[in-house]
């Protein structure tokens, strides 16, 4: 059985190849290499191996093609977790979190007992507060802690069952014997 062959005409190749080199973003550029080498008669299992896709993308891509020209191959995701906060945003960030304490902003109600240091929760709640986004995964809050200059900081080991006056007078006990 014949295997189906996709062509296009000698101007939409050289449209495909000129979009291909022109272009700086990777996704779009993989999507227009991938393409090109099937309307070139390349065997899909090899066109996957080659661009690193999986066949029902390949797949897709072509039909975008074949429906929207080159403007059908370029980058749209915009999933859940693309960037809400802008560079400009992200900036004025930075500097408010290290200009303020959450207990400088929430008062006595910070999540830390102290309010001396950001946590996951404050965060959340600056973010609402000053820019009314909200992420659902704790790990977006960790992302922009990330994109603010901020560490990830351990609490240290303290164990609130350990009565410090006991252990105090322990001490005393056993230095006198």
């Amino acid at each position: 059985m014949p295997k189906k062959r996709y062509e296009i005409t000698e101007d939409q190749e050289k449209a495909l190849q000129r979009a291909y080199r022109q272009t700086t973003d990777a996704a779009t550029r993989t999507r227009y290499q991938a393409v090109i080498l099937y309307t070139q008669g390349y065997p899909v299992d090899e066109i996957c191996q080659i661009t690193g896709c999986h066949r029902t993308s390949l797949m897709e891509w072509c039909r975008k093609y074949r429906q929207q020209s080159v403007a059908g191959l370029t980058d749209h995701r915009g999933g859940p977790h693309r960037a809400k906060l802008s560079a400009v945003q992200l900036d004025d960030l930075r500097q408010k979190l290290a200009l303020y304490t959450p207990h400088d902003l929430f008062g006595p109600a910070p999540h830390t007992r102290s309010g001396q240091h950001w946590t996951v929760e404050d965060l959340a709640r600056a973010i609402q507060q000053w820019y009314g986004l909200i992420w659902k995964s704790r790990s977006a809050y960790h992302r922009v802690f990330a994109r603010c200059g901020f560490t990830y900081q351990r609490t240290e080991k303290v164990y609130k069952s350990r009565r410090e006056g006991a252990v105090a007078d322990f001490e005393a006990l056993v230095e006198k014997n």
